[in-house]
């Protein structure tokens, strides 16, 4: 019986739509959903006799990801011609950058199941206009919306690194918190922000010779379920026909596929053009780009610690898991708050919880990031410490947080220029300080014990049921004190009591 063994390859092209107010080489603003055609120009329609001129915030804003991506940043590139027609590039050429791209031969870490990370070689990332947006819903025809033709799209190539489904969904996700703690786009997939195209094929071991299938480029997925899936099913369907046909790379041309998210199947389109298909020749209509050390210094300035990287530190200079400083870094707002009221003297663990227990839920409730609520990173260092001291609980704390949300939202609508708003005051007022006195606790525990001699009984028996009583009677003091005692305090009164 023949020795069979298979390892599924793949290198991801995934483009970035920036976030310009303007388009790449003309003024025509980038908005989504403005009625169909009426955000362009004779420019981005591709009209006798314009010239387009580049968006320099768009250039900076690519340069700044390939450092991100640590790439080598060349001090000199062009622009180029791809030519080729379909109905939603008018001008049968797109302006993009072919062998002189703004970025090369970087990389990105990802991180792995395992916990630890992998690192994925990215082959190129260049800049160019992209395309408009064919709509096929409206009957037995199709129509073109020209909006989106020519808004700024980053394009970045990776190396074929990638060995799984999850590894290539790992590296989206990770690119896509990149960009937006950079804040260069969006990265709304809903919204076409970022669209990703695999590259998959199979290397496969039998009887000691390896074949390589034929190379699929899957096109256009807008979401991270629909590439790891597709990317899944390719793997199997590649293997299914090597077995059925013994087809190898040699004995086929590269193709395109659909991917079908009802049937979760890949559809086959086309074969796949090459380079020389697209007839790259040099831009005429535009000037090269120049890098002076100066522009290049000031686009570094604008670096950030990437999210992978906080990620980590946050597991290891404050002991949190990797789950929570996951959720803590998916957004840099989200943690650059965490960070001012770390700052602020809030004890880490303690901020988390209150943050992702209550604050992301408050705002996904409304819409909107943690620092737009109109909670003050003071406000969570303070709610911190008074759970660390034990004069709130954490039930208490997340009160606290929705009432601050609550009256600062009073407070802006009214345009009040002084906050006299403090978690101290509101804890008062809505009487949730704990009771932490002993005295005043142990008489209520004493009469708590007075009024259960059967559960005083089960604790002192050191039983089975010895647990049991003792949360019962935690319980009865809690309830006697309208759940403002300390349950620590009260647990140490009556280990003491009853032993």
């Amino acid at each position: 019986m023949a020795q069979l063994q298979h390892k599924v390859i793949v290198g991801l092209e995934i483009h970035v739509q920036l976030c310009t107010k303007s388009k790449m080489f003309c003024g025509c603003a980038v908005e989504f959903g403005a009625e169909p055609n009426s955000r362009v120009c004779p420019v981005c329609l591709g009209m006798p006799g314009v010239l387009p001129v580049m968006n320099k915030q768009a250039y900076e804003y690519s340069v700044l990801t390939a450092m991100a991506l640590d790439c080598r940043i060349p001090t000199f590139t062009k622009w180029d011609r791809k030519s080729y027609y379909y109905p939603d590039l008018p001008k049968n050429y797109q302006i993009s950058q072919y062998d002189l791209p703004l970025g090369e031969n970087g990389f990105i870490e990802i991180p792995l199941e395992s916990g630890r990370t992998k690192r994925i070689g990215i082959t190129r990332a260049h800049l160019e206009e992209d395309a408009g947006k064919n709509l096929h819903t409206a009957g037995n025809f199709s129509q073109v919306d020209l909006n989106r033709t020519g808004t700024p799209l980053l394009e970045i190539v990776t190396e074929p690194d990638m060995n799984s489904g999850a590894e290539v969904r790992a590296l989206a996700v990770e690119l896509q918190r990149m960009v937006r703690f950079l804040g260069v786009s969006e990265a709304d997939m809903q919204k076409g922000h970022m669209r990703f195209e695999p590259n998959i094929n199979l290397a496969i071991l039998k009887d000691g010779v390896e074949y390589r299938t034929s190379i699929v480029e899957i096109k256009n997925l807008n979401s991270f379920r629909a590439l790891e899936r597709s990317v899944n099913h390719e793997e199997h369907r590649q293997l299914d026909e090597f077995l059925d046909t013994g087809k190898v790379m040699k004995m086929g041309s590269k193709t395109t596929r659909g991917w079908d998210d009802e049937r979760e199947v890949t559809v086959l389109q086309r074969e796949k053009e090459e380079a020389h298909d697209y007839r790259y020749f040099p831009e005429p209509d535009l000037m090269p780009v120049k890098l002076a050390p100066r522009w290049l210094d000031d686009i570094r300035s604008h670096m950030c610690e990437l999210p992978l990287k906080r990620q980590m530190r946050y597991v290891e200079q404050y002991k949190l898991s990797d789950y929570d400083a996951g959720v803590l870094t998916a957004e840099r707002s989200t943690a650059d708050f965490f960070d001012e009221a770390v700052e602020a003297g809030g004890e880490p663990k303690r901020v988390c919880n209150i943050l992702a227990q209550t604050g992301l839920r408050k705002a996904n409730e409304k819409g909107c990031s943690i620092a737009q609520l109109g909670v003050q990173a003071i406000d969570v260092a303070k709610l911190a410490q008074e759970i660390e001291t034990g004069r709130i609980n954490a039930s208490s704390a997340k009160t606290i947080f929705e009432e601050i949300v609550k009256l600062k939202a009073n407070v802006f609508s009214r345009a009040t220029v002084e906050d006299p708003l403090t978690v101290q005051r509101i804890a008062e007022q809505l009487n949730l300080i704990q009771k932490s006195d002993a005295g005043e606790l142990e008489a209520i525990v004493d009469q708590i014990i007075a009024e259960n001699p059967k559960a005083v009984e089960d604790v002192t028996s050191g039983g089975k049921k010895s647990k049991k009583a003792k949360g019962f009677l935690l319980g009865q003091v809690m309830q006697k004190t309208k759940g403002q005692a300390n349950p620590k305090v009260v647990s140490e009164i009556l280990a003491k009591k009853l032993g």
